[in-house]
């Protein structure tokens, strides 16, 4: 996998939306009970089960966006004793939850800091170039957008599953679908597990590109990933979205990177 560190693609204008963008996902995660696991998502059954009862309250689930219902029984944050041992009670949720609304407030919730870190990576890398090419208030309505519809699709694709559905990753997909139609030449920083990892100036195209078609393959199931339970198929429809959005603008005026 390529980790892109950096781009070589100035930008007109200050990017104050992918910045208030960051900031938010950065104020929501430390005010959530899954800022004080580590880095990998580790945490105890008391606080997995806080954190499950506050996701289930504001993130999306496929099966209730599906079918615009709530789940009539959810974690409540408390431990109790099963057959199976300890684990999660559940009982009636004592909230109103609005499914569409939830597909909207999931997009600035992550499980961990490295989820919240990686994705936050790649909207600073790219985020600023649609910005300027898009417009402020333009480029935080297709920000949404994707993010919306990636989650969308997700649930169309797992219409029974009550997993819960967090992270910007799917809006962030749309932003590199535009990035790599917009600007398929501009030079990206990356770094490249050869042995270790060596710092390479690649083509956007095939950074871009090369993510894409892991997506793509995770999705259809012909390699098995670490990550088990990254929603690969978001990704997808997000990435699609932005890329035929970007489409669409592509011949009106875009800026070419400076060498």
């Amino acid at each position: 996998m390529v980790i892109p560190v950096h781009d070589v693609n100035p930008v007109g204008r200050t990017p104050w939306v992918t910045y208030l963008l960051i900031a938010a996902n950065i104020v929501v995660f430390l005010l959530t009970p899954a800022s004080a696991t580590t880095v990998t998502g580790a945490a105890g059954l008391a606080q997995t089960c806080q954190q499950e009862a506050f996701y289930d309250r504001y993130a999306a689930i496929p099966t209730e966006l599906v079918h615009n219902q709530p789940l009539a029984l959810v974690p409540d944050g408390r431990i109790g004793i099963g057959p199976q041992g300890p684990g999660c009670l559940l009982g009636r949720p004592s909230f109103h939850k609005n499914p569409v609304l939830s597909a909207l407030t999931s997009l600035f919730l992550h499980g961990s800091w490295l989820h919240l870190l990686g994705n936050m990576l790649f909207l600073w890398i790219f985020g600023n170039n649609i910005e300027d090419r898009f417009g402020r208030l333009r480029y935080l309505l297709f920000y949404l957008a994707c993010g919306m519809v990636a989650t969308y699709g997700f649930a169309l694709t797992h219409t029974d599953s009550t997993e819960v559905l967090i992270g910007a990753s799917g809006a962030i997909a749309g932003v590199l679908g535009a990035y790599i139609v917009l600007y398929p030449r501009a030079r990206v920083w990356s770094l490249v597990p050869v042995l270790f990892f060596i710092p390479l100036r690649l083509p956007a195209w095939l950074v871009l590109g090369l993510w894409f078609v892991l997506q793509w393959i995770y999705t259809s199931g012909y390699a098995v990933s670490s990550a088990g339970s990254v929603a690969y198929v978001a990704h997808v429809f997000g990435f699609v979205l932005g890329a035929l959005v970007a489409l669409t603008m592509r011949g009106a005026g875009v800026r070419t990177p400076r060498p």
